[in-house]
């Protein structure tokens, strides 16, 4: 019977996972856990292939426990109330360990169902996902929960998982593998942090080059063509679009094109073209605003050019936009004055309208009165002094020049005028 490789070499020990020293390593919290034996209810968060599952085997063989394992995708309320029928039975006298893999998919009946036997210690939980736990858990398991974050594993423990495979490989079939210069590195780096996906890679190249031959050759123009944009992790509707989104955002905002275009590169790898543009039109009002009043109109053409020429000329146009707004002059003065208003509106501020600013056409025969407006185009410099804010809100002040110079020359051009 097939059983895939990365099974075959799944770690029986803490010392044999790969990666996740901070939690693992020799007198790291999770590692003290379980050497205790005093297993709480754990939540286990983070990319897949990064050893969660591993981990929650690894615990129930130390401790001795029987270990239930479900799949929130696929179990329902009968699967939980058939491990809740064996408490107490000869088959899980002290209780059960229950492994839960992807408990975002569970909703809140299904996760409440949990909570009285995960109170009294009958079935200690160890939930797994890999969408951020504070979303996706309910509160109440979440307070009888501790969280462990499971990191995206580095290239260089990745290689030394790929070198491990193939050693595997050469002793279970007594065959001899040579592999060029650059080919475990290239595996490893390709998984994207993923180490399940760093062995299968190995499988799928040993499988498609081994023969009547022992000696067995892998090859770099091999490695490329099983492990091309393995290394993408992304989905649209989970943390690492999310991310990516942000970090692209950040990127221009903090003035780093190169980190501003990697991050694009990655959106528009994964097909995500118009995510990719919300977050440059936004930036260029966002994090440019005043300091480069002509940005938006800028960035708008490149996106309209993306989108009018789809992918993937679209790359040329936003590349533009992302080195443009990364390297433009920055101003949130718009952001801080725009909030601040809101803020005002939303505590209830700002009764009425002043008399001036009032739409004539509205007055009532019964209560015709002059309204005083002054047309600023009849004073000098187009400007006259009158009242604009509401009553309750005179001297309220929401927006403050920023120290561009185009926001400082506004600056000295209206003090100048209202002297």
């Amino acid at each position: 019977m097939y059983r895939p490789l990365a099974d075959e070499l799944r770690p029986q020990t803490l010392d044999e996972v790969v990666g996740q020293q901070e939690i693992l390593g020799q007198g790291s919290m999770l590692r003290r856990i379980v050497e205790s034996k005093q297993i709480p209810n754990m939540i286990f968060y983070g990319p897949s292939g990064t050893g969660k599952t591993t981990v929650a085997n690894i615990i129930a063989a130390e401790t001795n426990r029987p270990l239930r394992r479900l799949n929130a995708t696929t179990a329902g309320i009968a699967d939980i109330r058939a491990i809740i029928d064996e408490l107490g039975t000869f088959m899980a006298p002290e209780g059960v360990l229950l492994y839960l893999d992807e408990i975002q998919y569970f909703n809140k009946k299904q996760q409440q169902s949990l909570l009285e036997f995960i109170e009294n210690g009958k079935i200690t939980l160890i939930a797994a996902t890999t969408e951020n736990p504070y979303f996706y858990v309910f509160n109440a398991i979440l307070s009888r929960s501790t969280i462990f974050e499971f990191k995206q594993v580095s290239a260089d423990d990745a290689e030394r998982a790929v070198v491990r495979a193939i050693t595997f490989l050469e002793s279970r079939d007594h065959v001899s593998i040579t592999a060029e210069p650059g080919v475990t590195a290239h595996i490893a780096q390709s998984c994207g942090g993923d180490v399940r996906k760093a062995i299968n890679a190995v499988e799928l190249l040993y499988t498609a080059t081994k023969g009547a031959s022992s000696a067995i050759a892998l090859t770099l123009a091999d490695a490329r063509q099983v492990s091309q944009k393995s290394a993408m992790r992304y989905d649209r509707e989970g943390d690492e679009h999310f991310d990516c989104l942000s970090a692209l955002m950040k990127s221009l905002r903090g003035s780093d094109p190169d980190a501003a275009l990697h991050y694009l590169a990655r959106l528009l790898e994964a097909g995500d073209l118009t995510g990719a543009c919300r977050r440059i039109l936004c930036s260029a009002s966002e994090d440019i605003g005043l300091a480069y009043p002509q940005a938006v109109s800028i960035v708008k053409a490149c996106v309209d050019s993306a989108l009018q020429l789809g992918l993937p000329e679209a790359r040329l146009p936003l590349a533009e936009a992302c080195i443009f707004l990364a390297t433009a002059p920055k101003s949130n003065s718009g952001v801080l004055a725009i909030d601040a208003a809101i803020a005002d509106v939303r505590a209830g501020k700002g009764k009425g309208f002043p008399r001036e600013l009032q739409n004539v056409h509205a007055d009532s025969t019964e209560m015709m009165r002059e309204q005083n407006y002054k047309y600023p185009h009849n004073y000098p410099g187009h400007w006259v002094a009158q009242q604009y804010l509401p009553d309750d809100l005179v001297g309220a002040m929401y927006y403050e020049y920023g120290e561009s110079k185009i926001e400082q020359a506004a600056r000295a051009y209206w003090e100048q005028i209202k002297k």
